[in-house]
């Protein structure tokens, strides 16, 4: 474990709740993502670059569909651009293309017995609420917010702060766990201690991964550093 310098504003008593990010984190779908707005870009003329996915990661459905448009020059309406790509993600879901990542499961069902945890998501409504069915894990979550149904996507806090809202919790009372860049950024912003489990190909950058309380390297470390974190007081060093 890499635990590395955190605000004042940590908690030093042990964590209440676990709020979890979706993609990269309980499934493999970043990759999709990727696809699906290429896809996109490509009809309208566009191509696709990796500085675009850079831009739109941890962007809520409005946020990202707003700027395909923009970069793609389309006069329709954002929805019908979230529609679209978003109707692809569902599409990949059935047809299997979006699994579970390995130690998700378990790390979900044990960490859910111990405390509540809610997911924070820049995934639409439709596609979470999919995800989560099609793998049986939706009895396990308190709440699920998407950040579409908040102000602002990650890296602005909104998501995480209203995931421990609904769970009855200050950001300070909660464990975030992400894997990319600004979802680490939005946990952390959010007062929480970030459990950060590196996406391989989008890998966090340097000041996102010194803003995480833990870097674990597989999902069965994620569940065990939260499992101790849950039933031992936090403690935190002053630097890597």
């Amino acid at each position: 474990m890499t635990v590395s310098e955190v605000t004042e504003s940590r908690p030093t008593g042990p964590l209440r709740a676990v709020v979890f990010d979706m993609d990269g984190v309980l499934v493999e779908s970043e990759h999709l993502w990727e696809r699906m707005w290429s896809r996109y870009a490509a009809r309208h003329g566009h191509e696709w670059s990796a500085e675009d996915t850079s831009t739109v990661q941890g962007m809520s459905s409005p946020e990202w569909s707003a700027y395909l448009g923009r970069v793609c020059g389309t006069p329709e309406p954002a929805s019908e651009t979230e529609r679209a790509v978003v109707d692809d993600m569902i599409a990949a879901l059935d047809d299997g293309e979006i699994e579970l990542l390995d130690g998700a499961r378990e790390m979900v069902t044990e960490v859910s017995s111990v405390v509540p945890i809610a997911l924070a998501s820049s995934a639409a409504r439709p596609l979470i609420d999919a995800v989560l069915q099609r793998h049986g894990l939706a009895e396990h979550f308190t709440a699920t917010v998407s950040s579409a149904e908040v102000p602002r996507g990650k890296p602005s806090p909104d998501v995480y702060t209203e995931a421990a809202r609904r769970l009855g919790f200050t950001g300070a009372e909660c464990a975030g766990v992400e894997d990319s860049s600004n979802g680490i950024r939005a946990a952390h912003a959010a007062g929480m201690s970030v459990v950060a489990i590196p996406n391989a190909g989008y890998p966090p950058k340097p000041d996102a991964i010194a803003s995480a309380s833990v870097v674990a390297d597989s999902l069965d470390h994620v569940r065990k550093t939260l499992l101790s974190m849950l039933s031992d007081p936090v403690t935190e060093s002053e630097g890597a």
